[in-house]
């Protein structure tokens, strides 16, 4: 089963642990699923776990544990722009929706209720899951 997690799934398994998004990470690390990444979703979990409030609860050498961590997930260099008939409801997300149409991941899980990813329901062949559905689906 090949997964792609949202960022801020990602994040979420660093503050919160034993929370759903935990589970899912610890479970990846223990190769229950393939996680699918990108070098574009590596450079945002960079970018925003230096945001000020993120900062303040966030030591950096957990971050810099993670990302090294995800190096040895599948990680997609190069990915190619969204169909013309696929639209990003928050363009910050288009990278997403890119990775799961181009990995045919079998999960896209987001905890970002705003954005209009879970409003969507799938892309492709990807379902898109919160953490808690996930879990209860998948794990």
């Amino acid at each position: 089963m090949r997964v792609i997690l949202d960022t801020n799934v990602l994040l979420g398994a660093l503050i919160s642990p034993y929370g759903p998004p935990d589970t899912i990470y610890r479970a990846w690390r223990t190769a229950r699923f393939d996680l699918v990444t990108s070098t574009a979703q590596l450079d945002e979990l960079r970018r925003v776990s230096r945001y000020p409030k993120l900062k303040a609860i966030l030591p950096a050498h957990r971050v810099g544990t993670m990302v090294n961590n995800l190096q040895r997930a599948i990680v997609l260099d190069a990915l190619q722009p969204l169909p013309q008939d696929v639209e990003a409801a928050d363009p910050d997300d288009a990278f997403l929706l890119a990775m799961a149409l181009s990995s045919e991941a079998d999960y896209l899980v987001t905890g970002d209720r705003r954005a209009g990813l879970l409003q969507r329901g799938h892309i492709g062949r990807t379902r898109i899951a919160t953490p808690a559905v996930f879990c209860a689906e998948a794990l």
